[in-house]
């Protein structure tokens, strides 16, 4: 009787024990929903511009309910709108999109917690109206901007008014950010291993080019940079810093300014091109001149050097420094040594990959005018070209570009140590 009672109390126990230890483990996954929940990000469907009378309307269908704040900018004409972080979810055909008074547009994040949307307008135009719609049978929230022309006077009153009263996220505050160019780089222990900056271009709300099959430059670049890394990491003799490691925006100073702070040896700004003949494919590689090699390798520095313009930064309060930084005699040796590097890593490229003709070039980037780090700017190829575009989506082909561009690396640091020891 005695051991039917204990064996009774037994189960009893167990069922209890195990009842709670269940309700434990729901509490646990419902707690893990809910923070899951609370970190999850807005998420952005979809973007429609519409005409209608007076007026050009932009409209983002969203998942919840955001806030916002707009301001407008000259030179060109733009809409800036600043949002939360969110997930976009939105397809890349309806960018280079001409409607109304909207002429382009382009999004992604700017800075951590802040998505942004650069809206381009063909002339001066006015903020008629910006709401939010609640969700209405199956169409959830939505964003809504209405955009209208107006004159030059009323645009620029309105500008500075909107500047005045809407605050800018702290990483674009205006204030010298730029590296002092004075400041000399910190003494290395001589057998250091030796630092390398790779600087993955464009990103977040500046999108690069846009290839024929529809797809972004920003994700060739970072992905390219991340085998790049890989590769130099695997040696054991390198040290790699990426600018940037997400889909996120970069200012061109930033860029030069995380370099000289990593105390970098070497700077390699990745990138991949459209042209308008879409025949023409190929790698390339550029170091910093005033005067560029031809005409194609202006233009390029020219579009390169507005990112920070096409990502909807206020440039009018900048100093001259930040566009143009004067090439002066302690330039030079970097310079020398920038130009020794693209020629070595041009022979070494054309053995792994199609490279043009005319492989190395000259022109001002903004993004080579470290005084002190020896830098050059990649071009993997041309993203107008079905060739290139699938190439530079292949990992396969981004390998042989990584280790292509290890070699070059290797060859560089040899020679300066023989250099060095004579």
């Amino acid at each position: 009787m005695v051991s039917n009672m204990d064996g009774l109390i037994n189960a009893l126990f167990q069922r209890r024990f195990w009842g709670f230890l269940g309700g434990i483990c729901v509490l646990v996954a419902a707690l893990s929903v809910c923070v899951e929940d609370a970190q999850a990000k807005p998420s952005a469907t979809g973007v429609r511009i519409a005409e209608h009378p007076g007026k050009t309307r932009f409209v983002i269908d969203l998942s919840e309910k955001i806030t916002y704040r707009m301001f407008t900018l000259q030179n060109p004409y733009r809409v800036v709108i600043d949002l939360p972080e969110i997930d976009w979810k939105v397809s890349s055909k309806g960018l280079r999109s001409k409607r109304g008074v909207i002429s382009n547009y382009r999004y992604g994040l700017f800075i951590p917690g802040t998505s942004r949307l650069v809206i381009d307008a063909t002339g001066p135009v006015a903020i008629k109206k910006a709401f939010i719609l609640p969700p209405s049978g199956k169409k959830a929230y939505r964003f809504v901007v209405d955009l209208s022309a107006t004159s030059v006077a009323s645009f620029v009153k309105d500008m500075k008014e909107r500047k005045s009263s809407v605050t800018p996220p702290a990483a674009v505050q205006p204030g010298p950010t730029f590296p002092n160019m004075n400041v000399a780089p910190k003494p290395k222990p001589k057998n250091a291993k030796k630092i390398i900056v790779i600087d993955p271009g464009h990103g977040g709300v500046d999108p690069g080019a846009i290839s024929v099959s529809g797809r972004y430059e920003k994700h060739v670049t970072l992905k390219v940079a991340r085998e790049m890394k890989k590769s130099l990491e695997s040696t054991g003799r390198y040290k790699v810093r990426l600018t940037r490691d997400r889909d996120i925006f970069i200012r061109l100073r930033d860029r030069v300014a995380r370099a000289r702070q990593a105390n970098a040896d070497l700077f390699i700004s990745v990138h991949a091109d459209t042209i308008k003949n879409r025949k023409v494919r190929g790698a390339s590689v550029y170091t910093l001149s005033e005067k560029a090699s031809d005409k194609e390798a202006a233009d390029l520095a020219e579009r390169e050097n507005k990112a920070d313009v096409i990502a909807g930064i206020d440039l009018t309060h900048e100093s001259q420094e930040v566009t143009n930084i004067l090439i002066d005699l302690a330039q030079r040796e970097t310079m020398n040594q920038s130009a020794r590097f693209a020629a070595m890593l041009v022979d070494e490229m054309k053995n792994k990959v199609k490279v043009l003709r005319r492989s190395h070039r000259f022109a001002g980037f903004a993004v080579l005018k470290a005084p002190d780090i020896p830098s050059v700017l990649i071009e993997l190829g041309f993203l107008s070209n079905h060739y290139d575009d699938k190439s530079l989506h292949s990992t396969k082909y981004q390998r042989r570009i990584a280790s292509s561009i290890q070699s070059a690396i290797d060859s560089y640091f040899t020679r300066l140590a023989k250099l060095q020891n004579q």
